[in-house]
Order: C-alpha cells, then structure tokens, then sequence
C-alpha cells in the first residue's frame, strides 16, 4: 500500500512538471512572437524591446501581430485600415464621392499686344486678291479669272498657315474687316493680343474660347478677349504655341507690344473628379483611400489627368460615387503602412 502511494506521488509530480513546462513553453513562443516596431519609422521592426536605429524612439510592442493574416490591398506596401468606431471622427477624417463635375482649366500665358505686320499684309493681300477676282468676273475674261483664283488661293494658304480657319479667312474677305488693328492701337477700337502657350496645355486651346488679359502696368483692369486663332506649328526654341485673341473694344490704355498677362478658360466638359486633397502623389503612383465600410478605408492607385481648380479629373481606379478620404489621408496612409510593414515582417518569421 505504502508503494503505491509513492508511486502516485511520483505520477502527480511528474504531471505536474509536464504541465508548467508546457506553460513556461507556451510563455516563451507568446513572447517570441511579439514584435515591436517605430511609431515614426514603421519599417523598422523587431523581435525584442530597444530603441529605433533611426530617430532613437524607444521601440513598442505591435498589437495582434497575428502571422496569419495576410498583407490586404491591392496597392504594394499598403494595407486596408481598419479603425474602431469613433477613431475617425476623432482624427479628423472626411470623405467626400467620386462625381461628374463640369470641369474648366485655366490656362495661363504671357501674351503681349499684337504689332503684326506679316498678318497685316496677308489679310490685306487676301483682300485685294478677292477685288480682283471680283473685277475679273465681271468683265467675263476665262484666262483672267483663273489668274485671280490661283491669287485668292495662295492667299488663303498663306492665311491658314498662320493658323486661321476657313470662317476666319471668309471674316478678313469681307469689305467691312480692317486689319488695321493688327499694327495700330486705337481708342474703342479691336485689338489683337498674342499669347504663348506651352506645348502641353496646347491641345486644350480651342477658337472660340474666353479668354482674360491683365497688365501690371495697368492695375485694376482686366480685359475680356477671344481665342480666334491658333498657330499650327510650334516655336522651336521656346516649345510654345501662339495663341491669337481677339478683344472687341478697348479704352485706348493698351498699346502695341505692351506684355500682358493671359489666362484662358478651357473647358474639358463633365468628367470624373475627386478634390486635390483625396489624392496622395509619392512620386511614382497616386493613391486615394477609399471608404468600403465603417471605419475600413482601402488604398487604391488611380491615375488622374487634367488638374482643374481645386480638382483632378479621374481617368483610372474610381468609380462614380465611391468615396474617398479628403482629410487626414496623411494619419490613414501612415497606418496602412505601419499594418502593411508589419504583416510582412510578421509572415516573414
């Protein structure tokens, strides 16, 4: 009896030896899988306590580092942000939907007052080549008018190679038109303003477009003109494009060759826009977060065109009413990551 009971002494004891040392293991894998990072550099992580190489911040513990949990989002080095309820209002975050907007770019331009006498004497040799096509038909001579023809042609070609169209050729035919205004100031009288565009924003000129002038000599006013003509060929040595405008009427304040300066309003008509603050440039891509349920925010790549105002102009990566952080993008991408950074490090172990 007395060795049985010793028997089942020795079993407890051992059981219970089995049992602590399965703790303290259970213990020691617990803290061998804790990790810790910087809060200012989340790259930095690891497997003890100690201070960042970096900024020298003392280094702490990341929370749920659960080596399961895969790295989400479709954007490299970025993960979806989770944030409890109530954290978002508490930073500050806005979000605000993908929508069609009318968008308009001001394009803005140094442009001085015409002095053009090259333009001046082409109209006035179209002028005078349409007289004598005139005076050829009505004295009913074939050879004659097939002279005249061939003059009015050249002088169209000459016209539209500086970048008139056929209305604005058939303008400067009529009898009532006065090229004077293109070597002569006048008061209340047409000018014409040159002002030159650079090659990107080139094919966003349209005739027909407002255009508006100002001068710092002049401060205080502002004249209001129209695109009416665009040169087909770019200067080679400033890689810009002369813009003619035209102002209707003017006070007799602005004289030939004076330097203006030029903003014309290019309309790109309804296009998907976000404000400039949804979208983050790092250099290489733009991200947007993107609100996809309560407090989950996922980072996607998007790719935007034109900038109008205080909009760019989606082409690529949204949808029409998803909506997008437009403030505190900064504290959510630092969290998508710091999250991104440590499921790497952590699936790494």
């Amino acid at each position: 009896m007395r060795n049985k009971t010793i028997v089942l002494l020795i079993g407890l004891a051992v059981m219970a030896g089995v049992t602590a040392c399965s703790k303290k293991s259970d213990q020691v894998a617990a803290a061998a899988h804790t990790l810790y990072h910087c809060a200012m550099h989340p790259q930095i992580i690891s497997d003890k306590p100690g201070e960042c190489p970096i900024c020298h911040m003392r280094l702490i513990p990341i929370e749920n580092n659960n080596p399961q949990v895969p790295a989400s989002g479709a954007v490299p080095d970025q993960a979806t942000v989770h944030l409890a309820p109530g954290i978002d209002q508490q930073i500050g975050v806005a979000v605000t939907p993908a929508e069609m907007r009318d968008l308009s770019v001001p394009i803005r331009a140094a442009a001085k007052v015409a002095y053009d006498p090259q333009l001046y004497s082409a109209a006035l040799e179209h002028q005078e080549s349409l007289n004598f096509l005139m005076k050829a038909k009505a004295q009913g001579s074939t050879d004659l008018v097939e002279q005249a023809e061939s003059t009015v042609h050249s002088s169209e070609l000459r016209l539209r190679q500086m970048g008139l169209s056929d209305e604005q050729i058939e303008d400067i035919g009529k009898s009532s038109y006065n090229p004077a205004d293109l070597i002569l100031g006048s008061k209340k009288g047409s000018l014409w303003v040159y002002a030159s565009v650079f090659d990107y924003d080139a094919s966003l000129i349209r005739p027909g477009q407002e255009a508006e002038l100002s001068s710092p000599s002049l401060p205080g006013k502002t004249y209001t003109g129209t695109v009416f003509a665009i040169d087909p060929v770019l200067s080679n040595d400033t890689r810009t494009l002369r813009v003619r405008i035209r102002i209707p009427q003017t006070d007799g304040s602005l004289r030939p060759e004076m330097y203006l300066s030029a903003v014309i309003h290019a309309r790109l008509g309804k296009r998907l826009a976000v404000p400039v603050s949804a979208v983050m440039d790092t250099g290489t891509r733009q991200i947007a977060y993107v609100l996809t349920g309560p407090g989950t925010y996922e980072p996607r790549e998007v790719q935007v065109g034109r900038r109008a105002e205080d909009y760019y102009e989606i082409l690529k990566g949204l949808a029409e009413g998803e909506k997008v952080v437009t403030s505190a993008n900064f504290l959510i991408d630092s969290e998508s990551r710091i999250q991104a950074a440590t499921q790497k490090a952590v699936g790494a172990q």
